[in-house]
């Protein structure tokens, strides 16, 4: 089950590459374009690495030493994996409007596509990984109430500024969970 969600993202995230590819090439091909989709593309990169690099593979362990795996598998993979694919979905759409309007002024439907698109990813992988270890990961609430904070500013930049602000609290929440994944491995081999 575990390998079929994992596939399940990597299908997600990969369509969303795709849209956003599609969109970008009909698009006409400007500097602050190429900007908009590399900020895109590095949010379903951020998206990926928090997924894969600190929640899939520890959650098929944890599974697997259940004393009711069936429970656990789904209620983690059937009813929270919704919110991380919804996120990578709203991700999708928020690329399309970063990308037809890169400098514009960013509009509400914009504001809340990028910013509700890393909200819902990061609370579908905080329940993702609550209900595996049995703690919140501070780092992804950190990530949703700084993404809240940028409500306000939302409407003084432009939404390359806000999508690159967003990827970077991705990136920086994925960064942390990844520092913190390899001074846990660290000290357990310490003890060793």
């Amino acid at each position: 089950m575990a390998e079929r969600c994992a596939l399940f993202v990597i299908i997600a995230l990969g369509e969303s590459i795709l849209v956003t590819g599609a969109t970008f090439s009909g698009l006409e091909w400007t500097l602050p374009m190429f900007f908009a989709f590399g900020v895109s593309f590095a949010g379903s990169i951020a998206m990926w690495w928090l997924y894969f690099d600190t929640s899939a593979e520890a959650a098929s362990e944890t599974i697997s030493r259940s004393q009711d795996p069936g429970k656990l598998a789904r209620l983690s993979y059937t009813y929270v994996h919704l919110l991380i694919v919804a996120g990578m979905i709203v991700s999708a759409v928020a690329d399309e409007f970063v990308l037809a309007h890169p400098l514009g002024h960013t509009d509400a439907k914009t504001m809340i596509a990028v910013l509700a698109s890393g909200a819902i990813f990061l609370a579908g992988n905080m329940l993702f990984r609550w209900t595996i270890s049995g703690t919140l990961p501070w780092s992804h609430l950190s990530g949703i109430v700084l993404l809240g904070l940028f409500v306000p500013l939302a409407a003084h930049v432009s939404p390359l500024i806000l999508t690159a602000l967003a990827t970077l609290v991705l990136v920086i929440v994925a960064a942390s969970e990844r520092r913190k994944r390899r001074s846990y491995l660290e000290s357990s081999l310490a003890r060793t």
